[in-house]
């Protein structure tokens, strides 16, 4: 091997395990997507991202509703269990209160409106979901847009489901400690507690507000 094509080979390595470096087993994570010190919320690069600065959250009782300010939520107060968020695709809607505590441990939540969003695309979002740990996907019947993400504090509702967006959003805020409180929380949770065969059903009616069973968002 002559010096020259050497050299060629040598750069190329250190290229290969410098992305190697960048990346997070599981999700495809573009380097500009990549939480690091220098750039701790790349979400902030995406476009059509809603950002809210939720601080950790009171719990709510089983029988209790959140009036929460968005739909889907992504922050707030919410139940005492999670939703089991360990790459589990829902197939069907399931209670809020419990999802967005699963964005408190550090969960992405991917949700459609299965009215809007074909089968086909349905699947190419489960894709991004399957054994994942800490996401979770499922029908949200009231959206209105065909898919909205949630993490904690952050949403992007999005038309398609091949839109790059989508993977910029996982790779920016999946378990990022710098954007959701309970750091090291786990996604899993005992089937006695959360069953996800049987999770809690979703509630698509608006909380009234004079319920003694309705609390507000903070």
């Amino acid at each position: 091997m002559n010096k020259q094509l050497r050299a060629t080979v040598a750069i190329s390595a250190v290229l290969a395990l410098a992305s190697c470096a960048n990346s997070v087993e599981g999700t495809p994570r573009p380097d500009a997507f990549v939480p690091s010190v220098d750039n701790p919320d790349p979400s902030e690069a995406i476009d059509g991202v809603v950002a809210v600065d939720y601080p950790a959250a009171q719990h709510v009782r089983p029988n209790e509703r959140v009036a929460y300010t968005h739909s889907p939520p992504f922050g707030g107060r919410h139940d005492s269990v999670w939703a089991n968020c360990t790459g589990i695709v829902y197939p069907q809607a399931i209670r809020t209160e419990n999802a967005v505590h699963s964005l408190e441990h550090g969960a992405v939540w991917i949700t459609y409106n299965p009215n809007l969003v074909s089968g086909e695309d349905q699947a190419r979002l489960a894709q991004r979901v399957e054994g994942m740990s800490y996401t979770l996907m499922s029908p949200y019947p009231t959206l209105d847009s065909p898919i909205s993400l949630q993490s904690w504090g952050r949403q992007l509702k999005l038309d398609n489901a091949e839109d790059a967006r989508i993977d910029q959003f996982v790779s920016a805020l999946r378990v990022n400690p710098n954007t959701y409180p309970e750091v090291g929380a786990t996604c899993s949770v005992p089937v006695t507690s959360f069953d996800p065969n049987n999770p809690p059903p979703f509630d698509p009616t608006t909380p009234d507000p004079t319920s003694p069973t309705t609390v507000p968002e903070r």
